[in-house]
């Protein structure tokens, strides 16, 4: 009996942020493009020899979507925070946790899923190969929910501090070093020949890791910050 109920309030609180993100087109768009100038300011400036863009592709496209994706963390809980919402969901029967991760995934599939849509198109730029686009495609897929969770759980964290999107970047910042360095390490070896199922896994333990341990540390900060 309480099953339906709770997959209903979570396509609920998914559903609204999906829409609310939607109502904003204005804040995706800023974000799409911000990624696509990052991303595409280098090749403009090392030039065009192909060799050095296949060697600084995968991390450059890595650090611009991680930047992107930092870009749109402060919208993940503020206006909810601002207008009494995250209470309510604090005092909902449901679990907190579930709930907070359901915002976490809708916030994703906003802002995440569509860096990762476009950044095959980017990755044109660096000449990267067919087998390297997809492992781009790949780690991405894999990288960038794992961002979103970490990211939640600063962004909870920062909850009605003054300078709050200035303390943000400072918590997950370092908290995002291994995602970068196995994402792009991925694409990298790929590029060389070499086999990248090494760093997917590792990618994906870490989301793994972040869905067990995120939403549980985004819920407790959720809890500190309407109390």
């Amino acid at each position: 009996m309480n099953s339906p109920r709770l997959m209903d309030a979570l396509w609920t609180v998914g559903t609204r942020d999906l829409l609310a993100a939607l109502r904003h087109r204005a804040d995706l768009l800023t974000t799409l493009v911000f990624f696509a100038i990052v991303a595409s300011l280098f090749p403009l400036g090392v030039g065009s020899d192909t060799a050095l863009l296949r060697l600084m592709g995968p991390g450059v496209v890595w650090v611009a979507a991680l930047l992107a994706s930092m870009l749109a963390l402060t919208r993940l809980f503020a206006s909810d925070y601002g207008d009494g919402t995250l209470e309510q969901l604090a005092l909902s029967p449901h679990p907190l946790t579930l709930l907070v991760l359901a915002k976490t995934g809708a916030h994703w599939l906003a802002s995440g899923l569509p860096l990762v849509i476009i950044a095959p198109l980017l990755g044109l730029q660096f000449d990267l190969n067919a087998d390297a686009q997809l492992v781009l495609l790949a780690s991405l897929l894999l990288g960038t929910p794992t961002l979103s969770l970490i990211g939640a759980v600063g962004a909870a964290l920062t909850l009605g501090v003054r300078g709050g999107g200035a303390l943000l970047s400072l918590l997950v910042l370092p908290l995002y070093v291994p995602v970068l360095i196995f994402g792009a390490g991925a694409v990298e070896a790929s590029a060389a020949g070499l086999d990248a199922g090494a760093h997917l896994s590792l990618l994906g333990a870490l989301l793994l890791v972040a869905l067990v341990f995120a939403p549980w540390a985004t819920a407790v900060s959720v809890r500190i910050a309407v109390e």
